[in-house]
């Protein structure tokens, strides 16, 4: 099932989880960091990671869920798919409550309540990722139809299966 929402022939949504899981799982590393230093001003750039990954992850979520209403009914990648939205829902709000707990702070340095929203985010997310790549890698979702090893560039304007007859030698040998 191809994705819906493109930019320049690849999926958008695949494009900008990048960005919330890679801020939001470095602010616990940066909080890791912060308690094993006692370096307090780790505490704001953590707490700047958060909120700069809450707004990615709402931008990823509004693709996703876009993709996600394209799935074809009583699938199996329907119910991961919603598994995977649900969970990443979740994720959200464990880290905006972490971020509201450290806004109240001097200095954003989170309490432990607040380092374990994040950390239990964290975790979370880690499987909400893997559910995503069950989607992709398992059942196809958000993959062109046509895709093969020899697929023209998306941006040629070819649909992938254009490049499906031509083999490599490895492909021709492995029959």
């Amino acid at each position: 099932m191809e994705s819906r929402a493109k930019a320049l022939g690849h999926p958008i949504h695949p494009m900008l989880i990048v960005f919330p899981l890679g801020l939001l799982s470095t602010s616990v590393l940066v909080d890791i960091i912060r308690l094993m230093t006692a370096n307090t001003p780790l505490a704001y750039v953590s707490f700047v990671m958060i909120m700069a990954g809450l707004l990615g992850g709402v931008a990823a979520a509004v693709f996703g869920l876009w993709d996600w209403f394209h799935i074809p009914g009583g699938t199996r990648a329907k119910a991961i798919g919603l598994w995977h939205g649900l969970l990443n829902i979740f994720v959200i709000v464990l880290f905006g409550y972490s971020a509201y707990l450290r806004a109240g702070q001097p200095n954003n340095v989170p309490d432990t309540l607040a380092f374990i929203l994040a950390l239990a985010g964290l975790i979370i997310g880690g499987l909400s990722g893997w559910l995503g790549g069950e989607l992709v890698d398992r059942l196809g979702v958000g993959v062109d139809h046509g895709a093969n090893l020899n697929a023209p560039n998306s941006l040629s304007g070819q649909p992938a299966s254009e490049g499906a007859s031509r083999e490599t030698p490895a492909q021709t040998s492995a029959r």
